[in-house]
């Protein structure tokens, strides 16, 4: 039974609010910035193209599908946050309602999320900036412009653009969430209006015969591009990790969450109509940039211009909270004694985990320098649908055994709306290739020989303690 073991809610929230390590510097403002920083950037930007090909101009219900998914788990997440505002995500969720073995598991699974996930858009940002440089007639050496085996024909040995864009990111990191969240407002400022530019400069070059046939590959390359378009709202559940600096937790959470990512779907559903109505889906066919493609194709070479830029700067915030996210979960998992007692210290001038953080950017930068993108890229959907399955069961046993707890955000139609939630996310994966679960399953029985060979006998809830 030690297996199932549960962290007392009440002694999580009382050690949250005596803890002096994190600094409470984030409103609900900067949380919803947050989100959006996590949400728009590769998924936008690099898989539109992949998604039209698949999907055609329905792109834009596969769109809406991948974001009911996660609306539906969005709102159990919000409850959680507002219940249990303290660092760690999902994994702090399972710990107090499913027990020691789910909450390592889960834990384990966002390391890989998270951390993949900074690792592949790293990689997605390398490209653009090359691209970007190549316009000014600049190059980098082929040897250092990629990892080994990812350009074919070239002899390519690490990718520095990646490796160093790590490690800025890390360096801000590390000196405090306050200055982080700074520089990621205004670099998610400027990218949504660099999309808000791509709707309102494209709409007007739109034509509906380019809409038809609707659905070319009828409703399996729907459901086939929504599973691969999940991976375009990944980053709303980081907000969740942000919980112990957070000025007003209980309210500003729910917002975070929920606002984040309504805004991102409105804006991918209007960008994928505008992009298939300007360029036929097909045409999208080996297109690694296709939101600029399309307003090259429509003549308007200017916007096109910012696209790029704007895309540099998203796939920069997706990093930076990306990164963020993970540092919190490993420096909860920490705490609790699953990992070694290092990597929850906070350093005594910035406030922030700071070994944590620098381990983290050396490791998954080194990752994204050498691995290439399409093998980074396997594992970060199923994970990341794991884990929102999880929450939304969690909310649903939380209700049943802690129904005192107040809730600043009650998740509606509860026990409709987290069924539906688990239903949404278990079809997408369905829709995953079988090497992604061959992966994913690997990853787990290695995270279960580090759990039954150190985390279980050092954690706080075991009887030696």
């Amino acid at each position: 039974m030690s297996l199932f073991r549960k962290k007392s809610v009440e002694h999580m929230l009382a050690a949250s609010a005596q803890s002096a390590g994190l600094k409470k510097a984030l409103g609900a403002l900067d949380l919803t910035f947050l989100g959006v920083g996590a949400i728009i950037g590769t998924g936008i930007f690099v898989l539109t193209g992949t998604g039209a090909v698949q999907a055609g101009p329905a792109l834009m219900i596969s769109f809406l599908i991948a974001a009911l998914a996660c609306g539906f788990a969005a709102l159990a997440y919000a409850e959680f946050a507002s219940t249990i505002p303290v660092a760690g995500s999902i994994y702090t969720y399972s710990y107090a309602t499913l027990g020691e073995l789910a909450a390592w598991i889960i834990g384990w699974d966002l390391m890989l999320e998270y951390g993949l996930a900074t690792s592949a858009v790293s990689v997605g940002w390398s490209g653009y900036l090359q691209s970007l440089l190549a316009g000014f007639g600049l190059t980098l050496p082929v040897a250092l412009s990629a990892a080994p085996g990812a350009l074919p024909g070239h002899e390519t040995l690490f990718n520095l653009p990646a490796f160093l864009v790590m490690m800025a990111i890390t360096a801000l990191l590390s000196v405090g969430v306050r200055e982080s969240a700074r520089i990621n407002n205004i670099m998610v400022a400027i990218k949504v209006v660099v999309v808000l530019l791509v709707i309102a400069v494209g709409v007007f070059h739109v034509s509906p015969a380019n809409w038809h046939p609707f659905m070319p590959n009828g409703w399996n390359g729907v459901f086939g591009a929504a599973a691969v378009m999940f991976f375009a709202f990944i980053g709303f559940d980081s907000v969740s990790s942000a919980a112990e600096e957070v000025k007003n937790p209980r309210r500003d959470l729910p917002i975070g969450i929920i606002a984040s990512l309504g805004v991102c779907a409105v804006l991918y559903v209007a960008v994928a109509g505008v992009v298939t109505g300007i360029v036929p889906s097909t045409q999208f066919a080996n297109i690694s940039h296709p939101v600029s493609y399309a307003l090259q194709v429509a003549g308007q070479k200017w916007v096109a211009g910012f696209i790029d830029l704007g895309a540099v700067l998203g796939m920069l915030t997706v990093i930076l909270v990306m990164a963020y996210g993970q540092t919190r979960v490993i420096f909860a998992m920490s705490r609790d004694g699953l990992l070694p007692a290092r990597l929850s210290r906070v350093h005594p001038k910035f406030a922030t985990p700071f070994l944590t953080t620098w381990l983290v950017g050396i490791v998954f930068g080194l990752i994204g320098a050498l691995v290439p993108l399409n093998v980074l890229a396997e594992l970060i959907n199923i994970g990341t649908l794991a884990a929102f399955s999880m929450v939304s069961i969690a909310v649903l046993v939380l209700r049943k055994t802690h129904p005192e707890l107040p809730r600043a955000f009650r998740c509606p139609g509860v026990p409709v709306v987290p069924m539906l939630a688990v239903a949404f996310c278990l079809f997408l994966m369905a829709n995953l290739q079988a090497v992604t679960w061959v992966a994913f399953v690997v990853w787990l029985l290695i995270g279960m020989v580090i759990y039954f060979g150190y985390s279980r006998r050092n954690s706080k809830l075991a009887p030696t303690r």
